[in-house]
């Protein structure tokens, strides 16, 4: 495992917007998986999946197309906008608010600053790429947004906070 983090931390520091990519194309592929998984977990033991005949245990297929499109998502925005994102925050936090890298109002700064800026956008351009590539309409898609933003945008702050503190305590930005 020592190995695998140390050739990644190597992988970022020669080219860092592309496996900035690689790796966030992965990720939201491997999200899909697992949220397709729950959400059929879930639907199961709420006896949401209607069985056929006498089989009482409908088996998992995951869709993946979506998770096609989901990854795409990653490789597309997430990893290029993001790395330059968090270039020009990390940048920003240490020349305005003359904040240490890594300390800890560095880390809070940096978490609460992305969770209010860059999370609302990534939900928004999210929703609006996941409803064209399933061939919604506009006005489909901002009934979606209306719907989903909002409990997305609630769950999204009681999660990936957690996450985005390890993540920017561990992981430095490299410059392009």
């Amino acid at each position: 495992m020592f190995r695998l983090w140390k050739w990644y931390q190597n992988s970022l520091a020669v080219h860092p917007i592309k496996t900035q990519v690689i790796s966030s194309g992965l990720i939201w592929g491997f999200g899909d998986i697992a949220a397709q998984t729950i959400t059929h977990s879930t639907a199961k033991a709420q006896r949401q999946i209607q069985t056929q005949g006498e089989d009482e245990d409908e088996e998992l297929k995951i869709n993946w197309r979506r998770v096609c499109t989901t990854s795409l998502f990653g490789f597309g925005f997430v990893g290029p906008v993001g790395h330059l994102w968090y270039e020009g925050l990390d940048r920003y936090i240490r020349s305005r608010l003359l904040l240490q890298p890594n300390s800890f109002r560095f880390v809070a700064s940096k978490v609460a600053i992305d969770g209010f800026l860059f999370g609302p956008l990534d939900l928004l351009v999210f929703f609006t790429y996941m409803g064209f590539s399933a061939g919604k309409s506009v006005p489909q898609i901002k009934e979606d947004v209306k719907r989903d933003f909002l409990p997305a945008f609630v769950l999204e702050g009681g999660i990936w906070p957690i996450v985005q503190v390890v993540n920017f305590r561990f992981i430095p930005v490299r410059p392009c």
